[in-house]
């Protein structure tokens, strides 16, 4: 069954806190062309409140469309199931498959990134981590908060991104919910991840079929303009049919 906590008022007003409007995109700057991009083959139907692994209700959809677009089945699947799951929960927000498969893409390269792999349960193994955010080399400074305090010496704990949609940890605790009802909130599980990562987008974007909803919940997902456009077109790319 479908986790209570994607809705959980809690979520909505500690990333209000967590998360300042700077994140959001500038009202004055310019939004890039073809934003937000095409919606793709629509998902079909599923009951998202099925006991079990619930994103492999999507199986045969995301088998037939998979190799063309040069993504692991278990990844669309769970792609699918976000959107579909974002569809019923959260109509207003209309956020599409493939927006979630660009930043998986652009995030991870699916889950695949350094020779991960994703099993049949969508555990994506090893556990994929970005670079420590100490703010060196360009990096943002960004602590893990929780490691931080548990730290023995009081030292900082730099955050590492983390999964195949690389969730900050912070943002994690927040948002984290479990999608293959498993009992687990693991963010180096694809379905999890992906169904973390809808309600998110929705919170930040509001109205993703608009340009300036897409865009703000692009931004505070990276804020980075070249990100946006890169999510963009390998969204665009998957909404026809192929890879890039």
């Amino acid at each position: 069954m479908l986790s209570s906590r994607w809705l959980r008022p809690v979520v909505v007003v500690a990333a209000a806190v967590l998360f300042a409007s700077s994140c959001s995109w500038d009202s004055g700057a310019p939004i890039p062309d073809g934003v937000p991009p095409p919606a793709g083959d629509p998902v079909p139907a599923l009951d998202t409140h099925a006991a079990g692994r619930s994103a492999g209700l999507p199986k045969d959809w995301a088998a037939r469309r998979a190799p063309a677009l040069g993504i692991p089945i278990e990844a669309l699947e769970a792609y699918a199931y976000a959107a579909r799951v974002a569809q019923v929960e959260n109509p207003d927000c209309h956020l599409a498959w493939t927006t979630l498969a660009g930043i998986g893409m652009v995030e991870s390269h699916h889950g695949t990134y350094r020779g991960a792999e994703i099993a049949a349960n969508g555990d994506v193994s090893p556990p994929i981590r970005g670079v420590r955010l100490d703010g060196t080399d360009g990096n943002l400074e960004i602590l893990d908060l929780e490691a931080t305090r548990a730290s023995p010496d009081g030292d900082p704990v730099y955050a590492r991104a983390m999964g195949p949609m690389q969730f900050i940890p912070e943002t994690w605790r927040l948002y984290g919910v479990d999608a293959n009802n498993d009992g687990l909130v693991s963010p180096d599980n694809f379905d999890d991840a992906a169904l973390s990562a809808a309600g998110y987008l929705c919170f930040r974007g509001k109205d993703m079929a608009t340009p300036r909803g897409w865009m703000n919940a692009l931004q505070a997902y990276n804020h980075s303009d070249h990100y946006a456009r890169m999510v963009r077109d390998w969204a665009t790319a998957y909404a026809e049919g192929h890879s890039r």
